[in-house]
């Protein structure tokens, strides 16, 4: 091994947005704004499903599951950024570096498979709406989503795993707010053809698959719709998935953003600018988009935080 490597490094400078020191101030109000709004939106998604019997239903299960997921994966972020911006420190450790980088990888991971789960939900009580119940039955459901986070597990610590095996340089800055699995590739300083190639091949089993599934089962649902014969009917049943599709297109739309900012501008502050979007602004605007497009959350959001009045 050359001089200058260090495979027991011991941490990793995260630049984060802006280097001026009269940015750091309004960035860190900008994200502890998001991040509360983040948290306090999807709890409040989790509390109205879990105490309203109305909504005890697969569909509202799936999204208290993506809620929890939406909170999980910005709390393994922006904390860690925050806490960097108010102690004017940039160190992170190279363990917790790679413990971000495992968490965040299985928090995204499992995001991605609950809203392919989310469309076979939508596709079965749709197109099969006489037999939902017996297809969707709690056992199914919980299958789903177990399937689902082993998914995600086994690919976030095959990753990690491989990023264990890099050697990096003594001194390593990383042009990011937060550790990120292609970022910290391209700083290593060894071989990296295997982890491209582990890479790759997960993007396009993990990310692919579940959008070939969404892609299916609403190839599906639109021609089951396009058989109703009233307007009214048809109407009924798209605004049942008009929600799932708002965040299916924000979360695809934002990740793939990132990746094409990459790929045109091979810049990486566009890079980390473009993350934003998908790291903090589509887990926040989740429940807003649920809250304000289906009756039944609103009703059972009013109930969760007016219950005392409402029921005076």
């Amino acid at each position: 091994m050359g001089p200058g490597y260090d495979t027991q490094i011991l941490g990793f400078l995260l630049l984060g947005l802006s280097n001026k020191p009269e940015m750091q101030l309004p960035i860190f109000g900008f994200f502890l704004s998001m991040y509360l709004i983040t948290v306090f939106g999807n709890l409040l998604i989790i509390l109205a499903v879990s105490t309203d019997s109305n909504l005890h239903i697969p569909m509202y299960f799936f999204l208290a599951s993506l809620s929890f997921v939406d909170i999980c994966f910005t709390s393994t972020i922006i904390p860690k950024m925050l806490v960097n911006i108010q102690t004017q420190n940039k160190v992170i450790t190279y363990t917790g570096c790679i413990s971000q980088i495992c968490f965040s990888l299985l928090f995204a991971g499992w995001d991605d498979f609950l809203l392919a789960v989310m469309a076979y939900d939508r596709f079965v009580a749709i197109c099969h709406p006489l037999h939902y119940t017996v297809i969707m039955n709690p056992w199914l459901c919980g299958l789903l989503v177990l399937v689902s986070w082993i998914m995600s597990v086994l690919n976030s610590l095959l990753q990690s795993l491989m990023l264990l095996q890099l050697s990096f340089c003594s001194a390593v800055e990383i042009p990011h707010f937060f550790c990120e699995l292609h970022q910290m590739t391209q700083l290593a300083c060894s071989d990296t053809f295997l982890n491209d190639t582990v890479i790759y091949v997960s993007t396009v089993l993990l990310a692919g698959g579940p959008l070939a599934g969404i892609l299916y089962s609403y190839s599906k649902i639109i021609s089951s719709i396009s058989r109703i014969s009233s307007a009214q009917g048809k109407y009924k049943a798209f605004s049942t998935c008009a929600s799932h599709l708002s965040v299916v297109s924000l979360f695809y739309c934002t990740v793939l953003g990132v990746y094409l900012s990459t790929a045109a501008t091979q810049s990486s502050q566009a890079s980390t600018v473009a993350s934003v979007m998908y790291t903090v602004v589509t887990p926040m605007l989740n429940p807003f988009i649920y809250s304000l497009r289906n009756r039944d959350i609103k009703e059972a959001l009013i109930r969760v935080m007016w219950g005392s009045n409402t029921q005076s």
